[in-house]
């Protein structure tokens, strides 16, 4: 029962193509990367800026949060 080999594999791919087509499987995957595109995207925007500088021109290298005491 070990691994599948490349001629499982091969089969695998035919039956995939025969039921799915070459065409929806290309829109599957253009669809599958837009959206890890747009997740990297979005990602890449809500990182928060490690080092700003404020009015005085001097480096801030964290944000600094209120606390409340209890």
């Amino acid at each position: 029962m070990g691994s599948f080999s490349i001629w499982h594999w091969l089969i695998v791919l035919v039956v995939v193509l025969l039921i799915f087509g070459t065409k929806k499987l290309r829109n599957i995957g253009s669809d599958l990367g837009g959206a890890v595109k747009g997740f990297k995207d979005g990602m890449k925007e809500d990182a928060p800026k490690i080092a700003e500088k404020d009015e005085q021109g001097r480096t801030i290298d964290a944000e600094v949060k209120d606390k409340q005491q209890s």
